[in-house]
């Protein structure tokens, strides 16, 4: 039977019941059999003449979904309310070191502050969750250390959760929370934090668990922090895979585990650290910056390392370099295509200490073709003397046709592109320096 989620409102129409199983061949019997269940839900989700309700939006297992969309058993149909303007309007959950941002408005034009939750609290973070439309934010509390908090609305009131925190036997403390990725299985999350730990939650967010095995590793003695400190701050898992999951760790290298974190094996293979002494064979000093995979081929993934953008064909076991034809290979970010195995965004920074845009121009680099070539462009972008530095969790798409691209600076500007990066625009500005952008 498929499952078919409500939020909190239209709950309260439906016996306060969260999920409710129906039978259903497609999304639109599926509303039917949930109104024959529940009478008074009929009306508040389609209209009279059946048609999805303006404000509302529809998300079958995570990905946005139509009326006509076919269902299947255990399928997982999410009624959410959409931002007030339909479908051209966007939100962005922006974190910074002065506070979260949230920005509403036109998906092509200057978006507004909705909200600023955590003032003055350094928020690495945010996302929501698409499956459950929860909102989860990694703050950090210089007085009372790092938590993720949850909301049902980023504009509302916001609640800590219990962690994430190590147990007493573990000898360590949480210093920052990277980063939050949703998991497969319903409820699922997991969480990267410096020091380099990851922790698993079942429960959307409300309890954390350290994955011992990775904490445990016999080579952690070894791993060293990076500039920006000791963390995990990529997790990439897969679909259709629930156990099989990749992290990569700044300075320790891409991890792979296919048992739902029980073992775990390096994959750097292919990587080349050229700032260590060429002598030297690393077995763990390896810098990742970011990684991405390719939702219509896990097998397919792209990276940012510290020096090298690179390519992995066999599910990150092993890497191809793929920078030869941009103007600099050092960068925090990249983005990888929701539908498109062959395609990918980076934002190049010159040499690794500098780390400004090349020749003071910031431009937005695509390749169309796994690496082969790459592409600049920079209209709507500063084009001269430009320092802007974006980070590793700063630059985003919105799975939008034609698809959006976002980023912040650490110069507090928000930019946006509608058009696949072709052309951008200042979507904010005046912001504290850009940590975190993320669409909801």
């Amino acid at each position: 039977m498929t499952v078919v989620v409500l939020r909190a409102r239209l709950r309260a129409l439906a016996g306060g019941a969260a999920e409710h199983r129906v039978v259903a061949v497609d999304v639109r019997s599926a509303i039917t059999a949930l109104e024959v269940l529940h009478p008074n839900v009929r009306g508040f989700i389609r209209d009279e003449q059946g048609r999805l309700r303006q404000h509302l939006a529809l998300f079958l297992n995570g990905e946005p979904t139509s009326l006509e969309a076919l269902v299947d058993t255990e399928d997982r149909l999410v009624v959410l309310p959409a931002i007030s303007g339909g479908e051209e309007t966007i939100e962005l959950l922006v974190g910074t070191k002065k506070g979260l941002i949230v920005l509403r408005g036109r998906r092509g034009g200057t978006l507004t502050i909705a909200a600023r939750a955590f003032p003055g609290l350094v928020v690495d973070y945010a996302i929501r969750d698409p499956r459950s439309g929860r909102y989860l934010a990694a703050c950090n509390d210089v007085h009372h250390g790092p938590r993720i908090w949850v909301a049902d609305d980023p504009t509302g009131e916001w609640r800590p959760t219990s962690g994430p925190t190590f147990p007493e036997n573990a000898g360590a403390s949480v210093e920052r929370v990277w980063v939050i990725e949703p998991g497969v299985r319903d409820g699922e999350l997991w969480a990267g934090v410096a020091p380099a730990a990851l922790f698993h939650s079942t429960d959307d967010g409300e309890t954390w668990e350290l994955v011992r095995a990775l904490w445990n590793q016999p080579t952690r003695p070894s791993w060293n922090p990076g500039a920006g400190g000791l963390m995990v701050h990529t997790i990439c898992p897969v679909a259709d895979t629930p156990d099989e999951l990749l992290v990569g760790i700044s300075s320790a290298g891409i991890w792979r585990t296919a048992d739902g974190g029980a073992t775990w094996t390096m994959g750097n293979g292919g990587l080349v650290a050229r700032y260590l002494p060429p002598d030297m064979s690393p077995v763990t000093e390896f810098c990742i910056h970011h990684v991405e995979r390719s939702p219509v081929d896990p097998t397919r993934l792209f990276m940012q390392f510290h020096g090298g953008v690179y390519r992995s064909d066999d599910a990150g076991r092993s890497w191809i370099a793929i920078m030869a034809d941009l103007p600099a290979d050092f960068g925090f970010v990249l983005v990888a295509d929701p539908r498109d195995r062959d395609r990918a965004w980076v934002i190049p920074l010159i040499a690794d200490v500098d780390r400004v845009p090349p020749e003071g121009r910031l431009r937005v680099y695509q390749t169309p073709d796994a690496g082969v070539t790459w592409h600049g462009h920079g209209d709507g972008l500063p084009q001269q003397d430009a320092y802007q530095v974006v980070l590793r969790q700063a630059f985003c798409h919105d799975r939008g046709e034609p698809l959006g691209l976002w980023f912040g600076a650490t110069s507090g500007e928000v930019f946006g592109s509608i058009d696949e990066g072709v052309t951008w625009r200042v979507a904010a500005a005046s912001l504290p320096p850009v940590l975190s952008v993320r669409v909801a």
